[in-house]
């Protein structure tokens, strides 16, 4: 499903001028926000809460901001790790899975048309290493490897890390060009010849960016289908969090409440993701 800038003002945008001291505030994941985003209207209208959706530094800034006590919800796709619950040790993070979603490594046209089509663990590493800058190394058209880094910190870049190396923490510094949120990355990547990054692999729309297979030590080759992500098969499938400071309360449950009732997970599946009654 294509997500359109205009789409994504008009659901982080509905905020009053002025923010009250009962508004409900949730922070984080530019993945999660769109379903969030579209329940927090629902909510305004039907209930009259105030709520306001903010995408402020990803799932880091969401994980952040909660530990911090700046918002009641953080929106994550990657786990709260050891690291950040010994960050804010006052902070009891309580993850709320709403969904699953996969990183996709998606490909510029160009580099989809020269034929390269899928992609293994270890080229992805020469190339985030530096040892492969071509992609006629990879069997594609004699151009330019344009890699674009997803800010560290954020989930898609965590759950890519974890993967390439095992340990997102054993990843090396690189000094790629870093992007930040799934629509200036997909946005990036259509508009750079010979561009690779990493996306949620349902802003990867097949007509702009390409997502490319995972060819499998065994040769199998592991497109990020929903069948492949609800089976773990596709190996950069990641749940989808809401997070809360311990068991959610007052206009907190009753956004949690909505986002996991019929209505709020028919949301997650409307924008590309796996509701909870997909997974296997």
């Amino acid at each position: 499903m294509i997500k359109t800038t205009f789409q994504l003002l008009l659901l982080t945008s509905f905020t009053a001028s002025v923010v009250h001291a009962d508004t409900l505030k949730i922070n984080g994941s530019t993945t999660v926000n769109l379903p969030a985003a579209e329940a927090a209207e629902i909510l305004r209208a039907e209930k009259k809460m105030d709520i306001q959706v903010d995408i402020q530094g990803g799932s880091s800034g969401g994980i952040s901001m909660l530990g911090e006590g700046l918002v009641q919800v953080g929106m994550a796709s990657k786990h709260v790790n050891e690291e950040d619950r010994a960050k804010f040790p006052k902070c009891e993070f309580k993850e709320i899975h709403i969904g699953e979603d996969a990183v996709a490594l998606i490909v510029s046209a160009d580099v989809w048309e020269g034929g390269v089509k899928s992609i293994t663990k270890e080229q992805v590493k020469g190339i985030y290493e530096g040892a492969t800058t071509n992609w006629k190394q990879l069997g594609g058209p004699d151009k330019r490897i344009a890699f674009f880094n997803k800010e560290p910190g954020r989930g898609t870049w965590e759950v890519f890390a974890n993967w390439v190396y095992g340990d997102h923490k054993k990843a090396p510094q690189v000094s790629f060009p870093e992007v930040g949120g799934n629509e200036e990355t997909r946005n990036k990547v259509a508009s750079t010849r010979g561009a690779l990054s990493q996306l949620s692999s349902s802003w990867a729309d097949g007509k702009t960016v390409f997502a490319l297979n995972i060819k499998a030590e065994s040769g199998e080759l592991i497109p990020p289908t929903n069948e492949n992500i609800a089976t773990k098969k596709y190996p950069l499938s990641r749940p989808l969090f809401l997070l809360t400071n311990g068991e959610p309360l007052g206009e907190a449950k009753t956004f949690v409440d909505f986002v996991l009732s019929e209505r709020g997970q028919a949301l997650v599946n409307k924008h590309g993701y796996l509701k909870l009654a997909d997974l296997k």
